[in-house]
């Protein structure tokens, strides 16, 4: 008898439903699955056969062969295992054939017959839902992440036997409902705050602006100066996540595994901040089977790059393409897969080897030549993609031992939440009116069309920016930089167009540029 039962498969983060096909024969005792399985899946016929005998359950002693179609897409994972144990069950009508395939099935098996979490949980039942299928079985564990999914039933089953008793009507399963609202309100305030941060008054004027903007940023010190602990207090002024930026990031983290229990959606912006010894894989993301990087997983977030010129080459020039285009695509002869990268890039470095170049109290023991190629080992294309540059000078003990509060991140954030509904409102008027390209989300991502329509000037601002250009040799890569920049600044002082001062700040933060011509 042939049963056809229903899982999905996953191509990056997009994914298709899977029908098991499950022929049981007679004929000499078999048990083949094909289908292009994987080594995983495969191995599965010993996970079934065992977990179908320890459930009380019968395992046919016929000819099983199982069929994962389309039989052209690579099946990966041990999702299998349970949709193959109910298609074997339902072949052998130990389960009703027609209400099995109602349902759409994810899990692995263990040998006793007990149902383990799998990654991915959640772009599966995605996957599910885009199929106009409504009903999904899934680990107990996976329920909370499975059920954020609007319009979806998720039925929990914490074995393989429970499950057999819920399809045979014998058991109750009640479908899994959280709480959507209640998860958004569940973002965790972060304790590290700005108010820790004592002087540094242009540094944290200018990663407020970044984060306003989303605008890539390097900061460039010596050691001690502070930019660590600027940096990893960044995610506290950014805005908070949109239930659409939640989804995309939860998803990211549920294919690589990453998803903590009890957090079935990931309401905070993540930080990311790889050691400098990160391989490109493990940056831009691939492998034997192929998983997002630090770039995907910093999706919506922050990378942080500490000590970014001693990232391979490789690795750091891996970046550029990313950065561009929000998304990075893993080639293999088989297949291209791609997924999402659109971050905040947020580099820290040494202005040399030593770390002292131009420092007021230490003396540097390296050469100009020598901080020189040590600035340098970031190259040009990769600079390009960087709106904002700062030094951050020594501290004073003056400053230290200031007894004024510093301004807290909760402020600083109503500022930056204020600039970015600007910018929101502002992109909403370019849906409305209609165009082919995807209208940016932040002021960051606009492209030579927008710059052109919405970065207006003062008749002063325009000017100085005619007599800087000439005067900075400036490309047409820096001249819109620097003018999404002040679109920024403006947004955050409330002002419609682009003043001189606007102007003036934001050519202000180009000191990588003026460093490199040392």
């Amino acid at each position: 008898m042939i049963a056809i039962v229903r899982s999905t498969v996953l191509y990056g983060l997009e994914g298709q439903v899977v029908e098991v096909e499950v022929d049981v024969s007679k004929g000499l005792p078999g048990f083949d699955i094909v289908g292009l399985p994987d080594a995983t899946v495969r191995e599965s016929k010993d996970r079934v056969r065992a977990a179908i005998k320890n459930s009380g359950l019968e395992f046919p002693v016929k000819r099983v062969t199982v069929n994962l179609a389309p039989a052209d897409l690579k099946k990966e994972g041990p999702i299998y295992d349970l949709p193959i144990a109910v298609g074997i069950l339902a072949a052998t009508e130990q389960l009703p054939p027609e209400r099995c395939g109602h349902f759409v099935y994810i899990g692995e098996l263990s040998l006793n017959g007990a149902l383990r979490a799998v990654t991915g949980a959640l772009p599966n039942v995605l996957a599910a839902r885009e199929s106009s299928l409504s009903e999904v079985v899934v680990p107990a564990e996976n329920a909370s992440e499975a059920a954020v999914v609007e319009g979806m039933n998720i039925f929990p089953a914490g074995s393989l036997a429970e499950l057999a008793g819920f399809l045979r009507g014998e058991i109750e399963i009640n479908p899994c409902q959280v709480d959507l609202t209640e998860l958004m309100k569940s973002s965790r305030v972060s304790e590290l705050d700005f108010s820790d941060v004592k002087g540094q008054q242009s540094a944290k004027r200018a990663l407020e602006v970044a984060a306003a903007g989303a605008h890539n940023l390097i900061m460039v010190g010596s050691p001690g100066s502070g930019k660590t602990m600027l940096a990893r207090r960044l995610p506290g002024i950014l805005p908070e996540m949109t239930f659409e930026e939640s989804i995309e990031v939860t998803k990211i983290y549920s294919l690589a595994g990453l998803l903590k229990p009890g957090l079935p959606l990931i309401t905070n912006r993540p930080f990311r901040s790889p050691h400098h010894t990160a391989s490109t894989i493990g940056l831009v993301g691939g492998g034997r089977i192929p998983r997002p990087g630090e770039i995907s997983l910093a999706h919506q977030g922050i990378l942080f790059m500490d000590e970014m010129t001693e990232f391979q080459k490789d690795a750091l020039e891996a970046l550029r393409q990313p950065l561009e285009d929000g998304v990075v695509t893993i080639s293999r002869v088989s297949a291209s897969l791609t997924y999402p990268a659109r971050l905040m890039l947020v580099g820290a470095l040494n202005p040399c080897p030593c770390g002292y170049y131009g420092d007021p109290v230490r003396e540097c023991s390296c050469t100009p030549n020598q901080a020189q190629r040590y600035i340098t080992r970031l190259s040009g294309p990769l600079l390009d993609r960087i709106d904002i540059s700062i030094e951050v000078p020594r501290l004073l003990y003056e400053e230290i031992s200031a007894a004024e509060k510093p301004e807290n991140s909760q402020t600083i954030k109503n500022r930056v939440e204020a600039a970015r509904e600007r910018q929101r409102a502002r992109f909403r008027q370019q849906t409305e009116e209609g165009g082919s390209r995807q209208p940016p989300a932040c002021n960051a991502q606009m492209g030579p069309k927008e710059i052109r329509r919405y970065a207006a000037m003062t008749k002063a601002a325009r000017s100085l920016f005619k007599d800087a250009f000439g005067r900075l040799s400036l490309s047409a890569r820096s001249h819109d930089k620097i003018l999404k920049v002040a679109l920024t600044i403006a947004d955050l002082e409330g002002s419609e167009l682009i003043a001189e001062h606007h102007l003036a700040e934001a050519m202000q933060y180009r000191s990588l540029d003026r460093s490199l011509l040392l």
